[in-house]
C-alpha cells in the first residue's frame, strides 16, 4: 500500500531533516511536523556557543526559513502531542487537534536531567537547553557575576568558556576526576582543562553540588566536602533523559530510550524513532547504544526517509561529535571505550591536539582539537576497512595525511 501521510513528532534537527529528506526523495503525501515550542524550529548547538556570545543572530538559528514550510508543503504544527493512538493511527494534540498518520516518526529528543538538590527553584538556576534558556543566560552574564557550573561535559564547558569570555568568575564542579570524562581520553581532557584554567575557570573534581542557597534568588551553593561557594548564577549540565513518555504510554518497547531495530523501526512497524530518544543496535560497537548528537539525529532522519521511499539497508553511519570552547574546536569521531589504547600524535602547534584510539590494534576513534583536516580524514578512514596500527601512529613523525597517501587511498570524498 502506498504511504500517503507522515507525522513527525519533534522539530529539532532530526525531525526537520526527516521532513526535508522525504520531500527531497520525492514523497508526495502529507507531512505534519509537530513542534512543541513557540516559534520556528531552530538549531540547538549554537545556543551555548556563538549565540550566547552574541555572534549569531536569532534569525540565523532557524533550521529553515518560514517560507520553506509552505514551499515544501510541510504542515508545521505548533502544539504538543499528548497521546498516540496506534490502533487508529492518530496522535492527539494538547489543543484538541487530531492528526492521522500512515507512518509516525518519533523525534522527541531529550530533556535535561534535573539537579536532585534543594534550591533548584531559585531564580538564577538554569539548565541550558532552549533558546529561552540561552536568552536568560545572556541577560545575566557580565563581569561581576559569580557563576557555578555543575557538570564538566559538553554543555557545561561550552557555557564556562562563554562566561569566562564575558569576564565572569567561573567555578566548575564535576563528580569525575577530569573534564569530559565520558567523551574523551585523559590526554585530551587534560589539554581542555589547561585551556579553561588559562581563561580563568576554576575546577573542583570529585565534587558534587549538594544544595543551592538563597531566598528568591540564588546566593551560593554547597559542595559535597562541606564548602559554600558564592553564586549569582548556577548553570547545570549533568546529562539528559530521553523523551520516551509518549512511546511508553503507547506501549512501545523501551530500552534506554525507544528501542528500535537496525532500520530504526520501533516495536510497531508503522512507527520509527530517531535521535536522542532512540536506542539502536550499533554497527560500530556490536551493542545497543543511544547517542546524543545532531549528526546522529540528522543521519537517522535521512535513513528513515530513504527507507520510507523504498531503501532497505540498515543504519550504520559513523558517529561524530564536536564542541566549540573558546578558541578550541574539539571534534570526535568513532566510539571509544575507556579501555581502548591511547596514542597521542606529536604535533608542533601548542594549541592543537590529536589522539587516536585503538581496540585490539584496530583504529576505532579519533579526538582532535583545532585539527579539522585530521578529523575529516580520520572519519573517512574509520568508515573504511583499513586504518593505521598503534605502532605506525606511535612513530614521532606520523602524519595522518601522509599515511593515507602512502596507502594509495584517495584524499577526497
Amino acid at each position: 500500500m502506498t504511504l500517503s501521510s507522515v507525522v513527525i513528532i519533534g522539530a529539532g534537527a532530526g525531525g526537520a531533516q526527516a521532513a526535508a529528506s522525504l520531500r527531497q526523495g520525492g514523497f508526495e503525501g502529507s507531512i505534519s511536523l509537530v513542534h512543541g515550542e513557540p516559534g520556528l524550529p531552530y538549531h540547538r548547538p549554537p545556543l551555548s556557543k556563538a549565540y550566547l556570545l552574541g555572534r549569531l543572530e536569532a534569525r540565523k538559528l532557524l533550521l529553515r526559513q518560514e517560507t520553506w514550510y509552505a514551499k515544501q508543503d510541510v504542515d508545521l504544527v505548533l502544539d504538543r502531542v499528548v497521546a498516540i493512538d496506534r490502533a487508529a493511527h492518530q496522535v492527539r494534540l494538547a489543543g484538541g487537534q487530531v492528526l492521522t498518520y500512515g507512518h509516525l516518526v518519533l523525534a522527541t529528543g531529550s530533556r535535561n536531567r534535573e539537579l536532585p538538590v534543594p534550591g533548584t527553584h531559585l531564580e538564577g538556576v538554569i539548565g541550558m537547553r532552549t533558546r529561552v534558556d540561552a536568552d536568560e543566560l545572556a541577560s545575566r552574564l557580565r563581569a561581576d557575576v559569580e557563576v557555578v557550573v555543575a557538570g564538566a561535559g559538553f554543555i557545561g564547558l561550552e557555557f564556562a568558556a562563554v562566561a569566562a569570555a564575558h569576564g565572569a568568575s567561573v567555578h566548575v564542579l564535576e563528580l569525575s576526576d577530569r573534564p569530559m570524562a565520558r567523551a574523551v581520553s585523559e590526554p585530551t581532557a587534560e589539554f581542555i582543562r589547561r585551556a579553561h584554567e588559562h581563561w580563568g575557570v576554576r575546577f573542583d573534581f570529585g565534587q558534587a553540588l549538594t544544595a543551592i542557597d538563597g531566598e528568591g534568588h540564588v546566593t551560593g551553593v554547597q559542595t559535597s566536602d562541606g564548602r559554600r561557594l558564592p553564586a549569582d548564577l548556577v548553570v547545570y549540565g549533568i546529562g539528559v533523559v530521553p523523551e520516551t513518555e509518549l512511546a511508553e504510554e503507547a506501549g512501545l518497547a523501551i530500552e534506554n530510550g525507544i528501542r528500535v531495530d537496525d532500520r530504526l523501526l520501533t516495536s510497531d512497524p508503522d512507527i520509527s524513532a530517531i535521535g536522542d530518544a532512540a536506542s539502536f543496535p550499533s554497527a560500530h560497537t556490536g551493542g545497543r547504544i543511544r547517542l546524543e548528537s545532531v549528526q546522529n539525529a540528522v543521519d537517522q532522519a535521512r535513513h528513515v526517509a530513504a527507507r520510507l521511499m523504498g531503501a532497505s539497508v540498515g543504519y550504520d553511519a559513523l558517529p561524530w561529535f564536536w564542541s566549540d570552547q573558546g578558541d578550541l574546536k574539539i571534534q570526535i569521531a568513532g566510539l571509544a571505550d575507556p579501555t581502548d589504547r591511547v596514542v597521542e600524535l606529536c604535533l608542533p602547534a601548542p594549541r592543537e591536539k590529536a589522539v587516536l584510539r585503538f581496540r585490539q590494534d584496530r583504529f576505532v576513534a579519533v579526538e582532535t582539537v583545532n585539527r579539522p583536516g585530521d578529523h575529516v580524514l580520520a572519519r573517512r578512514i574509520l568508515a573504511g576497512s583499513t586504518g593505521p596500527t598503534p605502532t605506525e601512529a606511535s612513530a614521532p613523525d606520523f602524519d595522518l595525511t601522509a599515511w593515507h597517501e602512502a596507502k594509495g587511498l584517495a584524499t577526497t570524498s
